[in-house]
């Protein structure tokens, strides 16, 4: 299966001032078969080093020296490194700490030898570490599942060349719509884990499906006793279960549990942030960019790692998805948060580390509340996700009247469209009329925003 990220490596490898790269993200989301996959279609010689599986490997490590270091690679592996079109690839490089300080000499004294880390539990290693990390030595990439436009490529590539025609803005055929949305909904049910889209494009089976994705999220609780104490097992897993159930809400901790102490709560949901296998998505003031730097980090919601898992978890399964129409679909709206969400916390590709945002606005009078607000450049752009084909947008007209802004985007079941609207908002004044263009986009498109928004901003919003 092609991921986009191959993208990535290629114009890795091909750089003239190469650095070690370290794959980042969940377990399960499929750094390691990418970069197999990727020497692979390329001809590279892959030199894998499992380090879970060479524990006694982080004292050689913790020499930095490379002579060393190397001759005890190449006596895993049983042939020399550095040989031409081979990369070295050091998998769960979280077991062994040292080899992520070990990375700069790599690039210092080995330069030839183009080195791949990656590592599932890698963030606790990171937040640990007591040695000198590799600052501007080394370069990350941010690993997510399967996009929708991935997962079309998996499932039925065709419709690949209309999701270009919709970057594009052009009119799609009403049947290329409603293909694109069946496929979306069925998107709901499979997600991205590859494993799971792999499982249903080989036997189209959700039920095949729904033994993966438990499987996986087994695979996930079996992996809370390497970054949690004994005490804390239970309400971590209680946390873990009960994220897909609140997805798009504010977090309250007494929703997790009436009884641990809030600050027992939010030590667990940062545990699973760190572990991929969640995401927060803070409320901004959203002035400017960069929009992380203007968090409220007390007000946030929790995604899921992916909407797949997250309908298993709640018991969603693919009878009631297919079976689901409009109006009990905008009941369900987390589901389309959820999928839109998943999308724009990797809005850039992975050259960053998710942040998503959304934009809240309390106050006596009652609250206002857009779902995610992302910047392009220094663009910034509003977005609500209706889940349905209609929806009240009070919320996104007030930010668009504080902030200034001139567009707007909405994804929901329609076809692309582009309209000018004028409404008016409530202010200090009494009344004020906001105006900007509004952006329809069918949720299929969450996969094609950054592009999209590229080409919003090669037009002047008058």
């Amino acid at each position: 299966m092609k991921r986009q990220a191959q993208t990535k490596l290629d114009r890795w490898i091909s750089s003239r001032r190469r650095k070690p790269l370290v794959l980042r993200g969940a377990r399960q989301v499929g750094k390691s078969t990418l970069v197999r996959q990727f020497c692979d279609e390329r001809n590279l010689t892959l030199n894998e080093i499992n380090l879970e599986r060479h524990l006694d490997l982080d004292e050689v490590f913790s020499t930095l020296d490379m002579d060393m270091i190397k001759a005890e690679l190449e006596g895993i592996l049983g042939r020399p490194l550095g040989t031409p079109k081979s990369i070295l690839f050091l998998d769960e490089i979280q077991s062994t700490p040292s080899a992520i300080q070990a990375l700069r000499y790599f690039l210092e004294d080995t330069p030839e030898i183009p080195v791949i880390a990656a590592g599932s539990l890698l963030e606790f290693a990171l937040s640990k570490h007591t040695f000198s990390m590799p600052v501007g030595r080394i370069e990350y990439h941010h690993l997510s599942p399967m996009t929708f436009r991935e997962f079309l490529d998996a499932i039925d590539p065709a419709l690949c060349a209309y999701l270009d025609d919709l970057v594009a803005d052009s009119n799609l055929p009403t049947s290329a719509h409603k293909r694109l949305a069946a496929r979306q909904r069925q998107y709901l049910c499979v997600g991205g884990l590859p494993e799971a889209v792999l499982t249903f494009a080989e036997t189209g089976s959700m039920e095949e499906v729904k033994r993966v994705h438990r499987s996986i999220l087994n695979t996930y609780e079996d992996d809370f006793s390497k970054y949690a104490t004994q005490d804390r097992l239970s309400l971590l897993q209680r946390v873990f279960r009960l994220i897909p159930r609140f997805v798009s809400q504010k977090v309250k901790y007494v929703n997790y549990s009436r009884e641990a102490r809030s600050r027992d709560v939010k030590a667990a949901i940062d545990m699973l942030a760190k572990a991929g296998v969640s995401c927060p998505v803070f409320a901004s003031r959203a002035s400017g960019v960069p929009l992380h730097a203007e968090v409220n980090e007390r007000s946030f919601k929790l995604l899921f790692l992916d909407v797949g898992l997250m309908n298993h978890a709640c018991g969603v399964d693919w009878l009631a998805l297919s079976r689901m129409d409009e109006i009990r679909l905008i009941n369900e709206g987390s589901v389309a948060e959820q999928f839109v969400g998943q999308h724009l916390a990797y809005v850039d590709g992975g050259d960053e580390p998710p942040r998503p945002v959304y934009w809240l606005c309390e106050g006596r009078g009652g609250s206002a509340e857009v779902d995610y607000v992302v910047s392009r450049g220094p663009d910034i752009f509003p977005v609500e996700v209706k889940a349905g084909t209609s929806g009240k947008l009070r919320s996104l007209h007030q930010f668009a009247n504080k902030k200034d802004l001139r567009c707007a985007i909405r994804f929901d079941l329609n076809p692309r469209s582009r309209q000018r609207i004028s409404h008016p908002v409530p202010s200090r004044h009494g009344t004020e009329t906001v105006e900007m263009d509004l952006i329809n986009l069918p949720l299929y498109a969450a996969s094609e925003l950054g592009p999209i928004l590229d080409q919003l901003r090669d037009y002047t919003i008058d």
